[in-house]
């Protein structure tokens, strides 16, 4: 059984439009001008490339008219902490500004990956492998469940485990969905298939032009000439690997063989993970 959420501050009203891309009287009313020099960067920040390109617009953007919407931060140490806005943040940096208009939040860790996370997913910032990452950071540091990060960040619970699930394909590939190159459909049949073959599949993607589809194929292709076993799971075998990954909270991945054995893949970061894994099945057993 899931345990409940924790409780969290109330943020009050208006947390979406303070997550928005256009000002409201009321955020704009609780803005106030707070020193660049005084703010940090988010270090719960899920986003990790930031679109040079895009940057620069911006920076012109502020240059000529200003900083339009209020970033979100909250008190840290002796000055504050991004939660949210870092294009607007580093745009303004760039422009050379001394201030820009903040409203202040006194939310805690917690809070602050979520709403960062919330953010991003706002705005369609971030890739499939940046939204796993912050997932799965949710369930390492706040011990949630894969349910529980659904209903916190407004997803299903499915997405959750797909998504988590491209942790286990090799950091080459992570990259590639990183810098957008492949995406999630395209990636997905790859788990479980070896590195090496994995890697070679996924620059074929990129140079081919192939669709999730036709990765697809091209990996069911391999299982049936009988090269090195991959994961093609059935929709029975995606279901257990769906239902031990929700009751371990933590990646799990079976490679069916065409003699019927298999394997079946742990995924771990760290001892504390595997100490977590391992009372779960004592429990279970």
């Amino acid at each position: 059984m899931n345990t409940p959420l924790p409780k969290r501050k109330a943020l009050g009203k208006g947390l979406s439009a303070l997550l928005g891309d256009r000002p409201t009287p009321e955020i704009l009313a609780q803005a106030t001008m707070i020193p660049l020099s005084k703010i940090q960067p988010n270090r719960f920040q899920p986003r990790s490339h930031f679109d040079d390109e895009e940057l620069v617009a911006l920076t012109k953007s502020i240059r000529k008219d200003g900083v339009l919407m209020p970033i979100l931060i909250r008190p840290f140490g002796d000055g504050y902490e991004l939660i949210a806005g870092e294009r607007r943040w580093r745009a303004s940096k760039a422009a050379k500004l001394r201030e820009i208009p903040a409203v202040v939040r006194d939310v805690d860790d917690l809070q602050a990956l979520e709403l960062a996370i919330v953010e991003n997913v706002q705005r369609d910032d971030l890739t499939s492998v940046e939204s796993a990452r912050a997932y799965r950071r949710l369930m390492d540091e706040f011990n949630y469940t894969q349910q529980q990060v659904a209903e916190s960040i407004g997803v299903s619970r499915v997405q959750v485990s797909n998504l988590i699930r491209l942790l286990q394909l090799p950091d080459p590939i992570q990259n590639m969905l990183e810098t957008r190159k492949i995406f999630m459909g395209q990636a997905r049949p790859l788990v479980g298939v070896d590195s090496t073959t994995a890697l070679t599949l996924a620059k074929h993607c990129v140079e081919k032009g192939w669709s999730a589809r036709q990765m697809e194929r091209e990996v069911k292709k391999l299982s049936m000439v009988g090269k090195k076993p991959v994961a093609a799971p059935a929709a029975d075998v995606a279901a257990l690997e769906e239902e031990l990954t929700r009751k371990l909270a933590i990646p799990v991945a079976l490679m069916k063989k065409k003699d019927g054995s298999g394997v079946l893949k742990i995924s771990y970061q760290n001892k504390l993970e595997l100490d977590a894994v391992l009372q779960r099945l004592r429990k279970e057993g």
